[in-house]
């Protein structure tokens, strides 16, 4: 079973999009000025993006690692060896999640020179400068990890499905993903989602429901082990696992 068809053209545009990023439908509806909501797949994005994305803010937010950490412990056999945190910062979350898996290798990818910075203070063991997009950084990194995670990652990244897609590759077979979102659908979503202004670059660019990612995961062949239920206020968690026999 293959992954669902991508849109038409590159969702890289400083120009407003006819359709949807996600899905290619060209049934837009505008849910503020500067937010759209396709119609047809119910996944909300800005329209038109800025220029250019702007980094994320980095929080430190140790409550809410060590639940994801947490989650991530209920569903693993062993101790995982080795963990790709993507949009890591300054590695926030892998110093907390390490109090959980002390025998854990965690590295850190980020597109700003702040995991550098991280591997320093040894929250991580190994920093990636970059995006996972970019194939000669991530290429020598496939199938390489047990569990990597993207935590309120993919939805400031231009193109979220060509991450996505790029993310499953680094996994082993049995590994798993580790999502976390907002909630499209969620009070104050649209406020949060532009950040303090329309023009605020560090806002997001995206905001797919979860319907949305769970769907693309089962057709490429990844079982999602987190029931639609379960939901942290305004953010949502998948956690899957990749079958022997996915691609």
């Amino acid at each position: 079973m293959s992954a669902p068809p991508a849109p038409s053209h590159p969702p890289l545009t400083t120009a407003p999009r006819e359709d949807c990023p996600w899905c290619g439908a060209r049934r837009l509806r505008a849910r503020t000025p500067a937010l759209d909501r396709c119609q047809s797949c119910a996944h909300v994005f800005r329209n038109p993006p800025p220029p250019a994305p702007g980094p994320a803010p980095d929080r430190d937010r140790p409550g809410r690692h060590l639940a994801t950490a947490r989650a991530v412990l209920r569903a693993l056999r062993d101790e995982p060896e080795s963990w790709l945190d993507v949009g890591t910062g300054d590695a926030r979350f892998p110093a907390a999640a390490r109090t959980l898996f002390p025998y854990t290798a965690f590295d850190g990818l980020d597109a700003t020179p702040r995991v550098v910075r991280a591997r320093a203070a040894e929250r991580v063991e190994e920093a990636h400068v970059g995006r996972l997009t970019d194939r000669a950084l991530t290429d020598p990194l496939r199938a390489r990890y047990d569990v990597v995670s993207l935590l309120h990652h993919l939805t400031r990244v231009p193109d979220p499905r060509a991450e996505l897609r790029a993310a499953l590759t680094l996994l082993r077979p049995g590994g798993l993903l580790v999502l976390e979102l907002p909630d499209p659908d969620a009070p104050f979503a649209a406020l949060t989602a532009l950040g303090r202004t329309s023009r605020d670059r560090s806002g997001h660019l995206h905001l797919p429901p979860r319907a949305n990612l769970a769907a693309y995961l089962t057709a490429a062949g990844w079982a999602t082990l987190t029931p639609p239920g379960r939901r942290l206020a305004a953010t949502y968690r998948i956690i899957a696992r990749r079958r022997a026999s996915a691609p």
